[in-house]
């Protein structure tokens, strides 16, 4: 249970790294140096909601300690808009501008063909659900030792 347990930390993060390098490839493709891989991923989540910088990473759109450092970036390079809360003047709201909105329908375009190349390359749904039901078990045992404070113990035997 060892090998394959530690296998797939690494195999879950290098997929993370290998889909941000496809992320910067279609940014490069489409001549975009104003944003990075990462910033895209949090703009492409945004989608048309709009939220706080804080509701970003309570929702998973983001892990990371440097939020606010991209959410800054990607205002300042036009992709975000931003308002103080009106209940909350130490709060502020983004949302995506129209070039942000216009990045990410890019971006949804990519998922699009990437759909399309996983059912040519021989992957089905039932594949993919499978997978995702396996991650969300892991994320739900991570999440429980975090919120306990410890991991399940069984007894032996």
């Amino acid at each position: 249970m060892h090998q394959p347990y530690y296998e797939s930390i690494l195999l879950i993060e290098r997929l993370h790294r290998h889909f941000l390098e496809v992320l910067k490839t279609e940014l490069d493709r489409l001549n975009i140096q104003d944003i990075n891989n990462v910033q895209s991923l949090i703009l492409y989540n945004i989608g048309e909601d709009e939220m706080t910088v804080g509701e970003l990473t309570a929702r998973g759109y983001y892990l990371g300690s440097n939020v606010s450092y991209n959410v800054k970036k990607m205002f300042e390079n036009g992709y975000l808009g931003q308002e103080r809360s009106p209940h909350d003047r130490r709060s502020v709201r983004v949302r995506l501008s129209d070039k942000g909105l216009a990045l990410r329908e890019n971006i949804r375009v990519m998922f699009e063909r990437q759909i399309n190349a996983l059912d040519a390359a021989g992957f089905n749904s039932e594949e993919l659900d499978r997978c995702n039901e396996i991650m969300h078990k892991l994320e739900r045992f991570w999440s429980a030792s975090l919120e306990y404070g410890a991991f399940p113990l069984r007894p032996a035997g």
